[in-house]
């Protein structure tokens, strides 16, 4: 199932179930033909639309498309996504690295850097157990570790700062 959000106003839940299109729990009885790799016709209701895809940033999960002419963004969320949002973590790929804080209470299981360690986006931090899962904490961006503030077997609440970045 996918959230679709129009323009930051209009929300939809679309789903593929068995190859028919569900639209908020209706099935959407709509007409489409690809046109080329970025345009498609669209014929629902008895109208026409013509629809060109314009942008895409596959990492924020966004598209910018024309319909008819008018200009449109178009942000989507899956159920994982929604899940990141509810926990806080939504916003961490976006922000300067400067505090790891802890996503949820936990314990520290193991330590991945130490204190003057240079760290590249995606590198492992620490792995935090949380609900007896194993979380590999990891860098959101570059930087340098600066400080510690924890060790492993310390339990942790949620937003405590682990690690101090720069």
């Amino acid at each position: 199932m996918l959230k679709v959000k129009v323009n930051n106003s209009q929300t939809f839940m679309a789903e593929n179930k068995n190859g028919q299109m569900f639209l908020n729990d209706t099935i959407l009885e709509a007409n489409w033909q690809k046109l080329s790799e970025q345009k498609y016709h669209l014929i629902y209701k008895d109208v026409s639309y013509n629809i060109e895809l314009l942008q895409t940033n596959d990492s924020a999960k966004e598209l910018t498309i024309l319909v008819n002419g008018i200009k449109h963004q178009v942000s989507l969320s899956n159920q994982y996504d929604e899940l990141l949002k509810k926990l806080g973590m939504d916003k961490l790929a976006g922000n300067k690295v400067n505090d790891v804080k802890a996503p949820m209470p936990g314990m520290v299981l193991r330590l991945h850097v130490k204190e003057g360690d240079a760290i590249k986006k995606g590198d492992a931090l620490l792995v935090l157990e949380a609900m007896k899962m194993e979380n590999v904490i990891k860098a959101v961006g570059d930087g340098i570790v600066q400080k510690i503030n924890v060790s492993e077997k310390a339990a942790v609440e949620k937003n405590q700062v682990l690690i101090v970045m720069d």
